[in-house]
């Protein structure tokens, strides 16, 4: 009875909802279209002129990487699994200490567009742009996926859409408003659609919060053994058994749940440090010491963020309830609005789904900027190789790229609706590790690295971690799986992490050490100067 009238309150309203994300949207997109007279040249459209400070970039790195994996998967998964579904937040998060160690400097000294642009500064450059090429438009599809499902869960829930073709409807209204951001606005309309939607989606989650907090007397120990009793007292199959409080009530039991656990864990941290769209955000500042700034800021926030949403999943669990959360008709996604529900009625849960569903635009939006570039200056210039292409051609490819993607998208999104948002987003950062970070990290740290081992790590990363995805219970085999009437799982994992990421490591020191060392030692030296001092960092790549 309660799971129906809370349901029916929210379908009563349905005009307040949609009319607060109207609102978003219009503002938004104004800001975009005053952001968008200057896109003429490839530098403008994507990355904004290098024109935004460390501040600014930080927060929009924030916007672009709390995605509806972090509001809504992660509040669902530690509503109803507690412990082990902080392990999102703190992978995440750990995520970020990586970038900031590994890769945020060097990237940005050494680049100029793209993440292709320094995989090939000193190895041969058709066959490596092509790959990273390749690379970043198959992490940025997994991505977008995550954010699509996501959108489907979230207006089934404000609009009470039970059916999948109407979640379908939905789906593909997202995409064509992402289309529509990129097209108009480029990397300077979606940075600042970015930069309000981190403002307002931290600043909601902190409302509810402390909301939370003044529920149970400022007691975060009261919170959590209401969440305990409420899991305990549950009806849904499985859920009253679990101890929220303890690790084990999704990885425990038995000894490949355990490894999944580990294998998740390793495909978050190093995952960051490998995601396209993370890394472009690099080239919009003017200096290495703003790209320093940019990851120290968008570390706060973020950090800030995750310790929200510990407070926001337990006390989901103890005020809403599983059984309400799991029967809702977006799942284990809908934790959040329910609870925004919960606190405020109508009004916080129309505010608190416009944030929601404005962070899936602001992110399918970085997502689609940054693969249509990838494509338009990696691929498209590479194969047009007697062609000189101009920046106004690579432009006008771009945007006919990001229609293709954003068409892309809405079916494979269409095909992944009603899975947890935050594990799609895992699978997401599984590829993004192995196909990417092995060939980052040994290009910019190892001398002797060669085209051969580059080409091997990637497209084995890559291959390795799809094959793997394909044939695991992610897809087939159970009840949660994205096709769940078949079963043709013979890979035990959900997540490939703990498999394709040492192997892609692996194959790049193999491929390298069974090649000659034919790179140029003066190109690769320059490399290390520019990496290190920034000197040259922004002079095109021509290698």
């Amino acid at each position: 009875m309660t799971t129906v009238l809370a349901q029916s309150e929210v379908v009563g309203n349905p005009i307040a909802n949609i009319g607060i994300f109207s609102l978003f949207v219009i503002v938004t997109m104004v800001v975009v279209i005053r952001a968008s007279k200057k896109n003429a040249t490839a530098d403008e459209f994507f990355t904004g002129g290098r024109g935004f400070s460390g501040t600014q970039n930080g927060i929009a790195i924030a916007g672009d990487y709390l995605s509806a994996a972090s509001f809504l998967g992660i509040a669902g998964a530690i509503a109803v699994y507690g412990y082990d579904g902080f392990l999102y937040s703190i992978g995440f998060l750990v995520a970020w200490l990586v970038a900031l160690l590994l890769v945020a400097e060097l990237l940005r000294n050494t680049g100029k567009f793209t993440m292709a642009d320094v995989l090939s500064f000193r190895l041969k450059q058709r066959p490596v742009r092509l790959a990273a090429a390749t690379n970043t438009l198959t992490v940025s599809l997994f991505y977008l996926l995550a954010q699509m499902a996501g959108a489907g869960g979230l207006v089934a829930l404000l609009l009470n859409i039970q059916s999948r073709a109407g979640q379908s409807v939905v789906i593909a209204v997202v995409g064509i408003l992402m289309i529509v951001y990129v097209l108009v606005g480029g990397m300077k309309g979606t940075t600042w659609v970015q930069i309000i939607k981190a403002v307002l989606l931290i600043a909601g989650a902190g409302a509810m919060t402390i909301m939370v907090f003044a529920k149970f007397g400022l007691n975060f120990s009261e919170i959590l053994g209401a969440a305990q009793s409420a899991i305990s007292g549950a009806t849904t199959a499985g859920v009253a058994e679990r101890d929220v409080l303890a690790p084990g009530a999704q990885y425990g039991g038995s000894l490949t749940s355990q490894i999944n656990f580990i294998s998740l864990a390793i495909a978050l941290v190093l995952g960051t440090a490998g995601l396209p769209h993370v890394l472009m955000r690099f080239y919009t500042v003017p200096t290495a010491k703003e790209a320093r700034r940019s990851v120290v800021w968008a570390i706060a926030l973020i950090g800030a963020f995750y310790l929200f949403t510990l407070v926001l999943g337990y006390g989901a669990a103890a005020l809403v309830g599983p059984d309400r959360i799991l029967s809702a008709a977006g799942g284990v996604n809908s934790a959040a609005p329910l609870l925004a529900f919960e606190l405020g009625g109508v009004i916080l849960l129309g505010v608190i789904s416009a944030v929601a569903f404005a962070t899936i635009l602001a992110v399918v939006a970085g997502l689609t900027i940054t693969a249509s570039a990838s494509f338009a200056h990696d691929i498209y210039a590479t194969l047009r190789k007697g062609h000189k292409v101009t920046e106004a051609e690579q432009v006008r490819v771009s945007r006919i790229t990001a229609v293709v993607l954003g068409a892309l998208s809405i079916g494979l999104g269409i095909l992944a609706n009603g899975q947890n948002v935050a594990f799609l987003v895992a699978l997401a950062f599984a590829v993004a590790a192995a196909a990417n970070l092995p060939t980052i990290v040994y290009s910019l740290y190892w001398k002797r690295f060669n085209t051969r081992g580059a080409l091997w790590s990637m497209y084995g990363g890559l291959i390795s971690t799809i094959i793997l995805i394909v044939f695991s219970p992610a897809v087939s085999g159970s009840k949660t799986a994205m096709i769940p009437g078949a079963d043709f799982a013979f890979f035990p994992l959900a997540n490939p992490g703990i498999v394709s990421i040492p192997l892609a490591f692996l194959l790049g020191i193999i491929g390298t050490l069974t090649s000659p060392d034919d790179e140029d030692p003066k190109v690769a030296a320059e490399m290390e100067v520019r990496s290190l001092t920034g000197i040259g960092a922004e002079k095109a790549v021509v290698h």
